[in-house]
C-alpha cells in the first residue's frame, strides 16, 4: 500500500483561523497555475478525481486538505500566476498561501510543481526565495516530463540540479509524468521521509 492510497478529502479551509491543528505533520503541493499539481496529487494517490483538475489556471483558490491516515496530510495550494478571478479574491488567496506557508508549524515539507518544458520560472525561483528561511525540505517534481525526449528530460533535470545545489540547497528534484505514472515510487520516498515521526 502507497503512502497516498489512503488519501481522503477532509476539508477546505478558505482563512488561517480556521485551520485544523493536530499532532500529526503535513506536506503541502504548490506550482504555478497550470503546472499539473491536481494530476500529480492525484495519479500519486491513484484516483481519478481527488483534487479538481482544470484546464482553467487558478481554480484552486482555498487549501484543500486530504488525509493520508495516521493524522498525518496532504494539503493542495493555490496555484500562483496567471488565474482569471477578481484581484480580491486573488490577493486574498495569496495571503493565505504566505501565511501558512511561513507559520504553519505541521508543515514538514514543500513540493513544488514544475512543467519539465518551462522549470524554474522567475515565479518559481520567487516562491523558493521565499520558502528558503523556513528552513524546511523542498522536492521539486518535474511534471509532464512525457513530453520531452529521454535525452531532453536528463539535460534539464542535470541543469536543475546543478542550479539548485548552488542555490536552493535544500530543494532536491526528480522527473514526474502523471500520464505515463513514472516517477511515484521516488516522490512517495521523499515525502514518507518527512512525515516520519521522530
Amino acid at each position: 500500500m502507497g503512502l497516498f492510497s489512503q488519501a481522503a478529502f477532509y476539508t477546505t479551509v478558505n482563512h488561517l483561523k480556521d485551520l485544523h491543528h493536530h499532532c500529526g505533520r503535513e506536506v503541502a503541493f504548490v506550482g504555478r497555475s497550470n503546472a499539473g499539481k491536481s494530476s500529480a496529487i492525484n495519479t500519486l494517490a491513484n484516483h481519478v478525481r481527488l483534487a479538481y483538475t482544470s484546464k482553467t489556471p487558478g481554480r484552486t483558490q482555498h487549501l484543500n486538505y486530504f488525509s493520508l491516515g495516521d493524522d498525518n496530510y496532504l494539503v493542495d495550494l493555490p496555484g500562483y500566476g496567471y488565474a482569471k478571478v477578481p484581484p480580491e479574491s486573488k490577493r486574498h488567496w495569496e495571503g493565505l498561501l504566505s501565511d501558512y506557508l511561513q507559520t504553519r508549524t505541521e508543515l514538514s515539507g514543500l513540493v513544488v510543481i514544475m512543467d519539465a518544458r518551462h522549470p524554474l520560472t522567475v515565479l518559481d525561483e520567487n516562491m523558493l526565495d521565499w520558502f528558503l528561511p523556513t528552513g524546511k525540505p523542498v522536492h521539486i517534481l518535474l511534471t509532464k516530463s512525457d513530453k520531452l525526449s529521454r535525452q531532453q528530460a536528463i539535460l534539464t533535470l542535470n541543469r536543475l540540479k546543478s542550479h539548485l545545489a548552488e542555490h536552493f540547497p535544500c530543494c532536491t528534484v526528480q522527473l514526474f509524468s502523471s500520464l505515463k505514472k513514472t516517477g511515484m515510487e521516488e516522490a512517495e520516498k521523499v515525502i514518507a521521509g518527512w512525515l516520519k515521526k521522530t
